[in-house]
């Protein structure tokens, strides 16, 4: 078998920062690479595998799916579309009423940013410092993090950024003439830091009374990972767009905005997808959200997720500022740069995150059982007794 981090290195864009490692086969919340080596998985895909690597629910809708009736666009109807937005509307934490299917993150951020301006007929969007939402440009001019925007100056304009959870500057920053306030309730790739209740409540209260829309990012947050069916539950937000993606099908590519009753009616081609809606991601989605339920993989992340911080908190170490999450999204902050440690562990078994420059991020599928949990804890607690430079 040829070399595969060589072929990769040699025809790869060049655009993913790769560690030296190939993976080619996961079961729930365990990975092999190509020489039978085992690790247990706390990238989860960059949270897209919630219901573990190679499910076989969603394995076997995606088989028979594709035996079926693979690509179909939204010129005509379809059953899996159908059921899959049926479903989608039943769980939304918006009362949504209508969906826009597409095929990842960012592109539900770019369709709720569109939307927003043409319900509102305005053009300012307020972001939040270490918000990411993903890059291409109008999600990426709501991104914070410079190294993302500023090779590609200009972005999209009337962007603005404010500090996070500061509800005062918020306020100072919707104005009448603001279409839409992107948020995140628990900022992933900015540290894992959460939103308070006082925070994201504000936000809404001042977008509706200043009639500016609430784009509330679960990309990330979706679909159990946070111990509720989305982070929005834990504060009884009603957004005005909800964006998912990641886990929403299993592991297929698919994202959606999810559409509340202030937006107005939309009207046809002013936006779209050729792959959005597609019957085999529709098939696999119907099979992950109801493997979701009927797991009931929300009370399982927000049980183990306690449990994870309670024991990464008992870790004795100097190096340790914080240890913070929600359900099975958890940060540790540490008072070092984080790489040297995710190598260290990749070394010892274990595959974890970074968030930041110094927070080490764990995204582990929600099908993990506590006795690997206690095997991550304890070797993240042994490489953080050994030097690092």
């Amino acid at each position: 078998m040829a070399n595969i981090i060589e072929i990769e290195s040699q025809y790869t864009s060049g655009v993913s920062s790769k560690r030296p490692l190939a993976i080619v086969r996961g079961r729930g919340a365990r990975v092999w690479d190509d020489n039978g080596r085992e690790y247990i998985d706390c990238v989860g895909g960059q949270g897209t595998a919630n219901v573990g690597h190679a499910n076989p629910v969603v394995a076997d809708a995606i088989a028979e799916q594709a035996r079926t009736l693979i690509s179909l666009t939204e010129i005509f109807y379809n059953d899996k579309r159908a059921a899959l937005e049926e479903k989608l509307v039943a769980i939304s934490p918006n009362r949504a009423n209508r969906v826009y299917l597409c095929n990842s993150g960012t592109e539900a951020i770019e369709s709720a940013i569109k939307f927003a301006r043409y319900t509102t007929g305005r053009t300012g969007i307020l972001a939040f410092m270490r918000g990411f939402h993903g890059r291409t440009l109008g999600a990426l001019s709501a991104t914070w993090e410079p190294k993302y925007r500023e090779p590609f100056l200009p972005l999209v304009p009337d962007f603005a950024h404010a500090p996070y959870d500061n509800l005062d500057k918020a306020r100072e920053a919707i104005t009448d003439k603001t279409a839409g306030v992107i948020v995140e309730v628990v900022q992933g790739e900015g540290g894992v830091r959460l939103g308070s209740r006082e925070f994201l409540i504000g936000l809404q209260e001042i977008c509706r009374a200043r009639g500016a829309m609430l784009i509330v990012d679960e990309v990330q947050t979706g679909f159990a990972r946070t111990g509720k069916m989305f982070a929005s539950e834990h504060y009884g937000l009603e957004a005005d767009f909800v964006c998912v993606a990641k886990s929403i099908a299993g592991g297929m590519p698919m994202g959606a905005t999810l559409i509340g009753e202030r937006v107005k009616k939309l009207e046809p081609l002013i936006h779209g997808s050729t792959f959005g809606g597609n019957p085999l991601a529709c098939a696999a989605g119907v099979a992950a959200i109801g493997f979701i339920e009927k797991e009931n993989l929300a009370a399982r992340a927000a049980e183990l997720g306690a449990y994870m911080k309670g024991r990464l908190e008992r870790i004795e170490s100097p190096l340790i500022r914080e240890v913070r999450g929600l359900g099975l999204m958890i940060g540790v902050e540490l008072k070092q740069k984080v790489t040297p440690y995710l190598h260290a562990l990749m070394d010892r078994g274990v595959l974890a995150l970074p968030a930041g420059l110094n927070v080490l991020r764990l995204l582990p599928p929600l099908v993990i059982e506590k006795t690997d949990l206690d095997v991550v804890a304890e070797q993240i607690e042994a490489v953080l007794q050994e030097e690092k430079t």
